[in-house]
């Protein structure tokens, strides 16, 4: 009696979990014979969402599992056999993702990220023709003050001057009293933008770079004062410090390229010693 009560007990629980278990993945959409369950929508709500935004979120990804099912179906029903053959497509994509996750593993244990500061002058020197400018980039100080400013006279005397006494005296008078005040000695900037920030217009960029230091003028509400530090000249090589981050990236992409090319030629002449595989002519 035992024996026979066991396992139709057994069978009785697994009925009743079976059952249980339909309850909660009671669908929350369906596309023809395809169904969208709870279960199916876990991981789509970041963390410390709203219940709110969860909803909208909810919703969301609702809506597009229909339309991709929608869109499935549409092309079974109308692609050929050997359009709907994608077994060679799947396989190709993953041996490339699993060639590509290894790729990365190996770069991450092997790549040497340090790049110095003589690697990129040196790239920079050898290759001067790959960071020419596309504009005429200048450093220099602007300022723009009210015309009913006091003390012109003596603006225009502090910010002409590298003393630094002056300079401390031009950076509390514009502190007080300029609209716009700004230093670009550490940073290059376009110089038709700096120069289309004044009522100044510059028929020959170049020319007057290379003649003037200094920018007057005014209009009805402001009086502008520009200072050149440094110009470059569209053509010319970029400054160094302009295009050094992207010389790093070069520098460190090309070690990328050839760490995993010796890792391919490794591979392959490991194989051939081993007699892993065999070419048929």
């Amino acid at each position: 009696m035992h024996k026979i009560a066991v396992p139709v007990l057994l069978m009785l629980l697994l009925s009743c979990a079976e059952n249980i278990r339909h309850v909660e993945e009671k669908p929350v959409a369906r596309v023809l014979d395809k169904t969208l369950t709870k279960s199916d929508m876990k991981g789509i709500f970041p963390e410390g969402v709203s219940a709110e935004d969860s909803i909208q979120i909810a919703k969301n990804f609702i809506e597009r599992w229909v339309r991709q099912q929608l869109l499935l179906n549409k092309a079974e029903l109308n692609l050929t056999e050997d359009e709907k053959d994608v077994k060679e497509q799947i396989e190709n994509y993953r041996s490339s993702l699993l060639i590509y996750k290894y790729e990365q593993s190996l770069l991450k244990q092997k790549l040497d990220t340090v790049i110095s500061n003589k690697e990129i002058e040196d790239y920079y020197n050898q290759n001067p023709s790959n960071f020419l400018l596309a504009r005429n980039i200048v450093k220099s100080i602007y300022i723009k003050v009210p015309r009913e400013a006091p003390q012109i006279y003596k603006l225009r005397q502090w910010y002409r001057s590298d003393d630094p006494e002056s300079i401390k005296n031009l950076e509390a008078y514009c502190y007080q009293h300029a609209t716009t005040y700004d230093v670009f000695d550490n940073n290059w900037v376009d110089f038709t933008g700096l120069i289309e920030k004044t009522p100044i217009q510059i028929g020959n960029p170049e020319s007057f770079l290379r003649y003037r230091r200094t920018i007057e003028a005014s209009d009805s509400t402001h009086h502008y004062f520009v200072r050149i530090l440094q110009y470059a000249f569209s053509g010319d090589p970029s400054p160094l410090e302009l295009v050094s981050d992207d010389i790093a990236k070069i520098i460190l992409n090309k070690r990328k390229i050839k760490l995993l090319n010796e890792l391919e030629a490794s591979i392959y002449n490991d194989a051939q010693n081993r007699g892993q595989f065999t070419i048929y002519e």
